[in-house]
């Protein structure tokens, strides 16, 4: 199986840079930054037929990551309203993805979600108009809407930041797609694994780039604008 974004996540960190200007790569670094790369099988049969069964397949795509790619699933926001993974979140939109635990137990999460206000504040009211930021539960059967509406209150989480629940099997499916995934199979099966990144893209250009959640807020600001295609 190959996959987009697939593992592009963590792999995307992994020493792969982007050109320095627009989204235009050559074909060997863009399946390199997204994670096109062949996945060496490297369990029994057995073994292998089971894992296989019980996660969402990694699967290439042929016509751009549009909604033949991401899977148009059902999922709730902090405020109870029910939207499509494609059609309401991501068609012709530029986002920024992340995954998140509300009950944190590493202390990961929460300087997440800090940095990612400050970004939130940079970008004003852009939020919600020209960039959608989207927090994905890894929790989903703990994190119901009310949870994650506290959590947000909690944060002080400022307008247009949506946090999305569901049921395990689709948050699992759209953390398959979305690329939040461990090239190490032992360690992405890990419950307390998250990245510790973010995705941005823009829909429309076909343009991704993974970046630490950590990076200072301006950084991340201009790698928005980057793949928006926004001046800076």
């Amino acid at each position: 199986d190959l996959s987009l974004p697939g593992d592009s996540v963590v792999r995307a960190l992994r020493g792969v840079r982007l050109p320095s200007g627009g989204c235009q790569v050559d074909r060997r670094q863009l399946l390199m930054l997204m994670g096109l790369a062949p996945v060496a099988a490297s369990v029994a049969p057995v073994a292998s037929y089971l894992n296989k069964q019980a996660h969402p397949r990694k699967i290439r795509t042929t016509t751009g990551f549009h909604g033949d790619y991401f899977p148009n699933v059902v999922l709730r926001t902090q405020d109870g309203k029910r939207v499509r993974l494609y059609d309401d979140l991501l068609k012709g939109k530029s986002v920024l993805i992340n995954f998140f635990y509300a009950d944190c137990r590493d202390g990961i999460c929460p300087v997440t979600t800090e940095n990612l206000m400050r970004l939130h504040a940079l970008l004003g009211d852009r939020v919600g108009r020209d960039v959608f930021m989207y927090s994905f539960s890894l929790a989903p059967e703990q994190d119901t809407p009310e949870r994650l509406k506290r959590y947000v209150k909690m944060h002080g989480v400022g307008p247009g930041w949506q946090f999305l629940t569901g049921s395990r099997d689709d948050m699992e499916l759209c953390r398959v797609r979305l690329g939040f995934t461990d090239p190490d199979p032992e360690v992405d099966r890990k419950k307390g694994q998250h990245t510790a990144v973010v995705l941005m893209g823009n829909e429309p250009r076909q343009c991704w780039m993974a970046s630490p959640a950590a990076s200072r807020p301006g950084f991340l600001l201009e790698q928005l604008n980057r793949v928006a295609g926004v001046a800076s």
